[in-house]
């Protein structure tokens, strides 16, 4: 890429479990109500990607097929996922997925549980993900309790996540930037009713705002 030339897009990837699986510590709330939620925080998380600048396309990797209508008719790019007792490896395959639809595109794996998540933040973070990349480094957004991980992007031919516990510690050692301090709707992740109610304080998407019986706030 010569100096002239504009940054490479972003192609943000999703990876969704069934809602009928998903958000287990949630499992204190009626079961309907938490397949409810888990399916609204991913519908809310995938809307405001698809609106933040630098985005080139989001895909979706679920295997649920009414969420993947859904999903598409949000304009995204659907994949079923091929590895779904390993999220690791479900985000390699996706990111090969990437380099063969966008071959210059970065790849960026996003948590689908952000419902209170901004554009602007969003974008604010990608553009420091698109320069890190550049530089030969993978970055990384630390959740709001400071142990998990919510974003992870590098190259391609470097692509290697390490979601599960203590993920943001297994980042760091894998040499990863952190990203994203000032961001607080991209590390807003939602795993029990106190993470609920952080997104709710901040305010959520329209999906998240029905089945919480909240009010959406417009997102930024």
């Amino acid at each position: 890429m010569s100096s002239d030339s504009p940054p490479p897009g972003c192609v943000v990837v999703v990876p969704v479990k069934p809602p009928s699986f998903g958000k287990s510590r949630l499992a204190v709330l009626p079961d309907e109500q938490r397949r409810e939620l888990a399916e609204a925080f991913a519908l809310d998380t995938v809307r405001a990607a698809t609106s933040t600048p630098g985005v080139e396309a989001v895909l979706v990797v679920t295997d649920d097929v009414r969420l993947a209508a859904s999903m598409r008719g949000l304009g995204c790019a659907v994949m079923p996922d091929g590895a779904s007792d390993d999220l690791n490896a479900t985000l390699v395959q996706a990111a090969a997925e990437v380099v063969r639809r966008w071959p210059d595109a970065v790849p960026v794996a996003l948590c689908a549980d952000l419902p209170a998540l901004r554009p602007a933040e969003l974008a604010q973070v990608l553009a420091e993900v698109v320069a890190h990349v550049a530089s030969g480094r993978a970055a990384f957004v630390r959740d709001r309790a400071g142990v998990g991980t919510t974003l992870y992007a590098a190259a391609a031919d470097a692509f290697a996540p390490g979601f599960g516990v203590d993920s943001a510690a297994r980042h760091v050692r894998a040499g990863a930037v952190e990203v994203g301090s000032d961001a607080p709707s991209v590390r807003t992740d939602v795993d029990d009713l106190a993470d609920l109610g952080a997104a709710l304080a901040r305010g959520v998407g329209p999906s998240t705002a029905r089945a919480s019986g909240r009010r959406a706030t417009p997102s930024g």
